[in-house]
């Protein structure tokens, strides 16, 4: 179709920690001195947390075990997602902190992980970095339950595993949060070329509803899904891109809740000047 417009996990992040105090030595009080008292005045010293490898390990072990859980409710995912996509950009800053963070982790949280940094690593590969800010809106996408409806619609549809759909969608547009035309002219929440759109298309190429189907419409015309290599390589011909979308859906298809911290990732672009979050209400 064209190439992803999203950069979803490389963004580096500037870690500022300062220590407000001098650690302080001294002689001790002699046994016969009481022990002082603290002012009620006196200011304690803070508690610093250093980021590290061990801290990485630390937040995603965590983080990875509580997306998984089959009771972590709903409302918690936004902050869930957000850690988790926030600890992903540091193991992207500091790739020398990425052997160590596996070491640390339990068998099934490293394979989750290394899954992850590995579908980050292909769109790295597959973008550039642009020149500009990109002409987007960053809008409020459907709300999760809404999607996983248009994704199961679109699998009841065409026998396409929902989780594929999800991928692509979160690669293209991070799940319709991008509102505008990538640099090739394609449009919509699936990232259409027009032309493309006319032969697969119904409806509004905006309406993520629509788009979705058509994108169901569009692998199923190409192999999907007794082939979904194919498929998706028709999708977008890159085997770099093909790898992410199989690599995230993977993901899905052994816990449908990796999608709900998936939702809630949210965009950065890489500029030749660094890279830039775009908030939801951003105009290019």
């Amino acid at each position: 179709m064209r190439p992803p417009v999203l950069r979803l996990i490389a963004p580096l992040l500037a870690v500022a920690l300062s220590a407000c105090g001098a650690s302080q030595a001294g002689t001790p009080p002699h046994p016969a001195t009481p022990t002082p008292t603290i002012s009620p005045t006196a200011t304690p010293t803070p508690h610093v947390t250093v980021i590290d490898a061990a801290y990485v390990a630390t937040e995603l072990g965590g983080v990875e075990q509580g997306i998984r859980l089959p009771d972590t409710p709903a409302q918690e995912y936004l902050s869930l997602g957000r850690r988790q996509q926030s600890a992903y950009h540091l193991l992207a800053a500091h790739p020398d902190w990425v052997p160590a963070v596996l070491a640390a982790l339990p068998a099934a949280i490293r394979s989750v992980v290394q899954t992850n940094i590995s579908a980050a690593q292909q769109i790295d590969d597959l973008n550039g970095a642009s020149s500009a800010l990109p002409h987007w809106r960053i809008i409020a996408p459907p709300g999760p339950d809404v999607l996983l409806g248009y994704y199961h619609e679109a699998q009841q549809a065409y026998g396409i595993s929902w989780q594929y759909l999800a991928a692509i969608n979160l690669i293209e547009t991070n799940m319709g949060r991008i509102q505008g035309l990538s640099s090739a002219g394609a449009q919509g929440p699936m990232q259409f070329m027009p032309a493309t759109w006319a032969s697969y298309g119904n409806g509004d190429v905006n309406n993520p509803h629509d788009a979705i189907l058509a994108a169901g419409r569009y692998l199923k015309a190409h192999g999907a899904p007794s082939n979904m290599t194919r498929a998706i390589y028709a999708y977008n011909p890159s085997m770099l891109y093909v790898r992410a979308v199989q690599l995230y859906a993977q993901q899905m298809f052994a816990s449908e809740r990796a999608f709900l911290a998936y939702y809630n990732w949210e965009v950065y672009v890489q500029t030749k000047s660094g890279e830039v979050l775009l908030p939801e209400g951003f105009t290019g």
